[in-house]
């Protein structure tokens, strides 16, 4: 594997990548970076595909755009887009996870001349809600959905740039398949889930005695490095404007995901705590007709391609070579 970077149309982007073939697309999600698929990058490689890792805008060693209102779901599949171009590339399978498995989800609907499969791993396709996402999050005199509280600026920049290290650590834990079951309604502790009000989305986070078993030490202090250096406002802007991807992807309403797919999901994942996922994840097939599996990966968490690295890299060669031959 080596660490590059390439200047497109939009932005310059640092990527991991290795490989010859045909390729596929890696994008992580919050509050990870590129080495987050760096099991599956060097993977797939070995089994003959061209692999390439962004760091998405606002990440690691990517540009961050300014504007807060530069970071919405079209302005993210757009980079994935003229990444192609960059790269020489008609095509590509695109494989992401939490926000990188919504901006896969998107890029397959909206290009599928681009995308010609799309593999998700924790975040379900899914329908645009009946009103923007800010009117439905749960809310309360004493807490908020951690997304409301996200969205405050410059609360939660400053408070998870204050020891990126500590930060992580406590995020990767918390929501990591060591951290135990999760069942709707239960109190294990989330970083995904309420945050109370004037004690931060850290507080109740417990302080690990050790790493999780699944990430190395040299890989913490690398991420914990990379948001020292950027800061997390890029990161969170994402989360700033899920009411404006509403508004945009009405023009996508009642279009369907036409190309293959794939969806994976850790069995502690924090998001199958969210009332009413379960039959988010039943309901799928109606929005993606070719949905060629729905898999749950025992004990695992959240971060799911670095706890079962293994488990992830032969569903996807499975699936990749079904759907290419």
């Amino acid at each position: 594997m080596r660490e590059t970077r390439i200047d497109t149309r939009t932005i310059s982007m640092s990527l991991l990548e290795a490989g010859e073939g045909p390729l596929v697309l890696f994008c992580h999600g919050f509050p990870e970076g590129k080495r987050a698929w760096r099991h599956q990058v060097a993977a797939l490689a070995a089994a003959g595909y061209r692999a390439v890792a962004p760091d998405m805008r606002g990440y690691g060693g990517s540009d961050a755009p300014g504007r807060e209102d530069q970071y919405t779901v079209v302005h993210a599949v757009g980079d994935m887009v003229v990444l192609l171009d960059a790269l020489g590339e008609a095509q590509a399978a695109i494989v992401g996870h939490d926000w990188g498995a919504t901006v896969a989800w998107q890029a397959a609907l909206m290009r599928p001349d681009r995308f010609r499969a799309v593999v998700a791993l924790g975040v379900p396709m899914m329908g645009l809600p009946p009103l923007p996402p800010s009117r439905i999050f749960p809310r309360s005199e004493e807490a908020l959905f951690y997304t409301l509280y996200f969205n405050e600026p410059g609360l939660a920049d400053a408070e998870l740039a204050r020891d990126p290290r500590r930060t992580l650590l406590k995020i990767l834990s918390a929501a990591s398949g060591e951290a135990g079951p999760r069942h709707p309604g239960d109190d294990t502790p989330n970083p995904f889930g309420m945050v109370r009000r004037g004690g931060g989305l850290l507080a109740d986070l417990p302080e690990p005695a050790a790493l999780p078993a699944w990430l190395p030490e040299a890989e913490l202090d690398r991420m914990a490095a990379a948001f020292a250096a950027s800061g997390f406002t890029g990161a969170l802007n994402y989360y700033r404007n899920l009411d404006r991807n509403f508004e945009l992807q009405q023009a996508m309403a009642g279009a369907k995901v036409a190309v293959p797919a794939l969806f994976l999901v850790g069995e502690r994942d924090t998001g199958l705590s969210i009332p009413g996922m379960a039959e988010i994840i039943a309901a799928m097939p109606d929005l993606v007709p070719d949905l060629r599996g729905s898999h749950v990966i025992p004990g695992a968490g959240h971060w799911l391609q670095q706890e079962r690295p293994e488990a992830v890299t032969e569903a996807l060669l499975a699936f990749l070579r079904e759907v290419e031959g």
